[in-house]
């Protein structure tokens, strides 16, 4: 009897669990391509920019005041100015703006005026302001700012240096009472038009020269003084009469006066008459 070969086996079957992690592996790497090209995912930029915080306004000549003045009639319009051109003979020590001397600028430069040059003399109604400096160009480097007052007006100037030499890059008429600030490399004016009304002009630097950009005139109201306490004294004239005294008002009112009691009382000396039916 001829013996029986045993049953072939089949292939054994891939373990359920090895098609399992194949098929997780599959969604993962279909998930980080579709997140790859999501625009709106999540991305890292990397180290955020320090905030700067906002620029704040810087007053110049803090200490003088710049009350408007009531007899002012209008803002004088900014003189054209050509070319500027450096102040001849004059130069900054070690190329340092802060070295020089105002009025020495002020006594070279071609573009001041006569009544401006009175302010270098004996004027007594004049003065020359001790000068500022403020960076207007944005080079980091600080300009030159003075202020001439003479009756009735005030000249402002703006130098800047190149090289060593001092450019006149703004020259601006403005009234007694002005006031002026810087925010960052900006300039703003304030001038008393009148008692109620203020023009503000705003000038920015064009890499030439500063240029007025914006200008607008706003009513700023009355100049508010001390309230007046009311006086509490008043007076009456009655017509025809003549003006008494000061009548002051009463504080409080008067106390009422007592009240008799209704009871008779007896006076003295004096007898008390019988009420008729009565017996005493």
């Amino acid at each position: 009897m001829a013996a029986t070969s045993p049953p072939r086996r089949r292939p054994a079957a891939a373990p359920v669990a090895v098609l399992a992690a194949v098929a997780v592996l599959v969604v993962l790497a279909a998930v980080l391509v579709v997140g790859r090209a999501d625009p709106g995912g999540l991305k890292d930029q990397g180290p955020s920019q320090p905030v700067t915080p906002p620029l704040k306004p810087q007053l110049l000549w803090p200490g003088l005041a710049s009350s408007p003045s009531p007899s002012a009639t209008g803002s004088a319009p900014a003189t054209p100015q050509a070319s500027p051109q450096p102040v001849p003979d004059v130069t900054a020590s070690g190329r340092d703006i802060t070295t020089v001397d105002v009025r020495a600028v002020l006594a070279k430069d071609p573009g001041v005026s006569t009544d401006e040059r009175r302010a270098l003399g004996s004027c007594t109604e004049c003065e020359v302001r001790s000068p500022e400096f403020r960076d207007l160009t944005g080079d980091g480097k600080p300009e030159l700012i003075a202020a001439v007052v003479v009756p009735r007006q005030v000249v402002l100037h703006v130098y800047t240096l190149a090289d060593d030499r001092l450019v006149p890059v703004l020259r601006v008429e403005l009234l007694p009472g002005f006031s002026a600030e810087t925010i960052g490399t900006d300039l703003w004016l304030f001038d008393p038009t009148s008692v109620t009304v203020r023009t503000t002009s705003h000038y920015q630097w064009d890499g030439v020269r500063l240029v007025r950009v914006e200008q607008k005139v706003e009513g700023v109201g009355p100049v508010p003084g001390p309230s007046a306490a009311p006086d509490p004294v008043t007076s009456v004239i009655p017509p025809g009469g003549r003006a008494p005294g000061p009548v002051r008002p009463t504080a409080e009112p008067a106390k009422p006066t007592a009240v008799p009691s209704p009871i008779a009382t007896k006076a003295p000396g004096r007898p008390v008459p019988a009420l008729p039916g009565v017996q005493p």
